[in-house]
């Protein structure tokens, strides 16, 4: 009669833990690949903390496709500069006698803000039709890409300016904080389509 014993029993329950555990590691290290890509790209941001936070949940996405990054990037960021614009235009008053130079300031704001949201869905757009990398048509949208977005983040720092030079305190600091965040947005994803392999 063959003797079981506690180091018999002990080995396969082993075997076991050990299989489960590898397969959880595996399953962790691969759903976390994504991120670490997002992480890893995002460092050649200059906001790599806002970048993170913004596209980490998008990783099923983005998968490890830095042109999806890029893309996702400028998507999220025209949500965002739309949402600023939303804000700003309920800062303009509604008629004419009450314009002062603080309201031409908003105004103008307002209408930079808007051709920054129309360059960025541009550029998402675009991205759709750049085709195979490493092709004239790959070069020539991610020219227009790169020239609409820096386009877009000229027309936010236009809107800073205006602000900075006409409008009070308060009314400039509540619009600076929503159009400074989306600038900062616009600058990452301009990095993040910058750096697009042409041969990738």
């Amino acid at each position: 009669m063959e003797v079981i014993t506690s180091r018999s029993l002990a080995s396969p329950a082993l075997f076991l833990l050990v299989l489960c555990f590898s397969a959880e590691t595996l399953a962790s290290a691969h759903s976390s690949a994504p991120v670490d890509f997002i992480r890893a790209s995002c460092g050649a941001t200059l906001y790599p903390a806002l970048c993170v936070e913004c596209l980490k949940s998008y990783a099923s996405v983005v998968r490890r496709s830095p042109r999806q990054l890029a893309r996702t990037a400028l998507a999220v960021t025209a949500d965002r500069a739309q949402s600023a614009s939303t804000f700003v235009s309920r800062l303009t008053p509604g008629s004419k006698s009450a314009r002062s130079r603080e309201a031409g300031a908003v105004q103008d704001c307002l209408e930079t803000m808007s051709d920054s949201v129309d360059g960025l869905r541009r550029s998402v757009r675009e991205m759709r039709r750049m085709g195979r990398a490493g092709s004239d048509r790959f070069m020539w949208h991610l020219d227009n890409v790169q020239t609409w977005v820096s386009a877009a983040l000229t027309d936010q720092s236009t809107c800073l300016d205006s602000l900075a030079q006409n409008a009070s305190g308060r009314l400039r600091a509540a619009i600076r904080k929503k159009v400074v965040v989306v600038s900062h947005l616009t600058s990452n994803a301009l990095a993040l389509v910058n750096r697009l392999d042409p041969r990738n």
